[in-house]
């Protein structure tokens, strides 16, 4: 019985083959690659649709078979591969979220029960993490134990590492990074945050809580501009713990925090109507998570669920065709170098001739893994490792970048940028001789302003004549900033993911900026 669905299979794979190399050769004799895939996953899709009619076994022993289909080595097993990685990487789209938001707001309940509803946990888990929850008198954590893996998160209830996970709706592929909300690891929240797409800020409606979150010093509004300026452009705003006793589904509790976060969220640049959504949901019940809310649960809500809600974003698209930009969040031997990073320009392939930057040293690579799928190519957006030769993981630090040959990634000592200062510390004033913690994507090195070039009107936009020699809280300004080490950065106008940063000081966000210019013959 077995036999037939394996024969199947090599005559799909084989006839895939026939047809790629028939409508490749039909348009204009040369074709990219890029253009052919669209029409190579509808046969994709036709073919899987005429198997099913032929073939009466479970797509689950299908599957199964896969595996033996490689074992037997039946010719151009790579072409299975092709195949697998064809409908599964081009079909859906792939999104990174990281949920951000103060500490307890529900961040890492409102993963773990997204991971729950969308089949990625059995029962048989959460009833184990119910348990142990319960052992700690930590009966409502359980959830939270999906996402928090190691002891010391669970002992406290408070995320330190950002988490990830993973989970498909019916067209997107998701990345969840659940970042800490505590302030002492503001620095993790940087690094998930500048991986980012879209952002989910998790605000609870708990009396109290909201407040404590949104009023000076609470994490609700750094984690607001942080997102902003690491470039998390959509942002979904879920109010949670709806269910609790002291707001019940309250319609008035839920427009008084919309009508609050509005203003804060336009003065942190967001455009509100464009690129914000408000929805309400119970993250440790899963209520208005997968389905819509029930009238009876709440009349006033008309509105999606967060499932709907996530699906339905747009973000702008990238280039697979750019030069490559992928900057090192990680690195790790496993029988040779690998490391890990999002793919923000281009495309990574097996076989390609890299540069890591800013060591220029020349790589080759030998494989690309995408979540656990080992693939042939990965495009931007994606989260993933690549196996390396030609380098020790001794010589490769967090914030160097994988880049293309043609053009590498420019690497500086110093570059102009345009500051939004948010808040100084003790009203300190801000001038040439400032020291900070610059965080540019995965790059966290100490700075310093050596010069400050321009003021910039807020108002016009437009830099005022008068020379500048400091500025207070709220300014805008033009100036040159300073750092050790060579670091990787681009253009803000070229690629806005790698010129993008902000500034730190003892533990706060005092600054947020772009990265304007670099010296000139700095990238080779």
């Amino acid at each position: 019985m077995a036999e037939a669905p394996l024969l199947d299979i090599e005559e799909e794979v084989r006839s895939l083959q026939l047809d790629s190399a028939d409508c490749a050769s039909e348009i204009n004799g040369v074709i990219n690659p890029e253009d052919a895939r669209p029409e190579e996953v509808e046969k994709v899709d036709e073919m899987e649709k005429d198997s099913d009619d032929k073939v009466t076994v479970s797509s689950q022993e299908v599957q199964a078979e896969l595996p033996k289909v490689k074992d037997k080595e039946v010719p151009a097993p790579e072409d299975v591969e092709a195949v697998v990685e064809m409908e599964q990487y081009n079909k859906k789209r792939h999104l990174n979220v990281v949920f951000i938001g103060h500490v307890d707001a529900g961040k890492s309940t409102t993963g773990g029960q997204i991971l729950f509803l969308s089949g990625q946990v059995d029962d048989r888990t959460i009833q184990k993490y119910e348990k142990e929850a319960k052992d700690k008198s930590r009966e409502s954590w359980y959830m939270a134990y999906i996402m928090d893996t190691n002891e010391e998160e669970r002992v406290k209830g408070k995320t330190v590492e950002v988490g990830r996970a993973h989970f498909e709706t019916e067209t997107t592929r998701f990345t969840i990074l659940d970042a800490p909300g505590h302030k002492s690891y503001v620095p993790n929240m940087i690094s998930g945050a500048s991986q980012a797409d879209i952002g989910v800020l998790v605000i609870s409606a708990r009396k109290g809580e909201f407040e404590t979150g949104y009023e000076r010093g609470g994490q609700t509004r750094e984690h607001v501009q942080l997102a902003k300026t690491l470039g998390v452009s959509k942002l979904l705003v879920v109010v949670n713990k709806m269910d609790e006793p002291t707001v019940n589904w309250s319609k008035e509790r839920y427009d008084e925090i919309e009508s609050k976060m509005i203003p804060f969220l336009k003065s942190s640049g967001y455009n509100v109507k464009k690129d914000v959504q408000f929805l309400p949901i119970s993250g440790l019940m899963g209520t208005n998570m997968k389905t819509r809310l029930d009238k009876a649960v709440c009349p006033w809500w008309n509105g999606p669920c967060l499932f709907e809600a996530l699906d339905s974003i747009e973000v702008p698209p990238r280039d697979p065709n750019g030069p490559l930009r992928m900057p090192i969040i990680d690195k790790f031997k496993d029988m040779g170098t690998v490391v890990m990073g999002k793919v923000e320009s281009g495309s990574v392939t097996e076989g390609d001739t890299l540069l890591v930057m800013p060591n220029k040293t020349q790589v080759k690579v030998l494989a690309v893994f995408c979540d656990e799928n080992k693939v042939r190519r990965a495009g931007p957006g994606e989260n993933v490792r690549v196996k390396l030769s030609g380098i020790d993981d001794e010589d490769i630090l967090s914030g160097f970048v994988l880049s293309s040959v043609a053009r590498p990634i420019f690497a500086v000592t110093e570059f102009d940028a345009q500051l939004q200062i948010l808040e100084l510390l003790d009203n300190a004033i801000f001038t040439a001789g400032y020291k900070a913690v610059l965080h540019v994507h995965s790059v966290v090195e100490e700075c310093e302003i050596v010069q400050l070039l321009q003021q910039i009107d807020p108002k016009t936009r437009k830099p005022m004549k008068k020379k500048v020699l400091f500025v207070k809280n709220g300014a805008i300004v033009l100036c040159r900033i300073q750092v050790n080490n060579l670091i990787c950065v681009e253009k803000f106008s070229d690629f806005p993911q790698l010129g993008r940063f902000t500034l730190r000081t003892e533990g706060k966000t005092v600054a947020v900026g772009k990265v304007t210019e670099l010296p000139s013959g700095s990238n080779f």
